[in-house]
């Protein structure tokens, strides 16, 4: 159990994959945080526009 953890810690090859992961979370908590904040402004948009016809 101690070598497995061991390797477990010295490999470097999975760093690559946990960065990406990190940046693509971080590129959708963006992405939701625009999406919400302009969100409400298209359905007034919408609404708008759907009650002038």
């Amino acid at each position: 159990m101690k070598t497995l953890l061991s390797k477990l810690v010295k490999d470097e090859q999975g760093g690559e994959v946990l960065e990406y992961a990190l940046i693509a979370g971080l590129i959708v908590v963006a992405a939701i945080a625009v999406i919400t904040s302009v969100g409400g402004k298209v359905l007034a948009r919408w609404t708008s526009l759907n009650g002038s016809l």
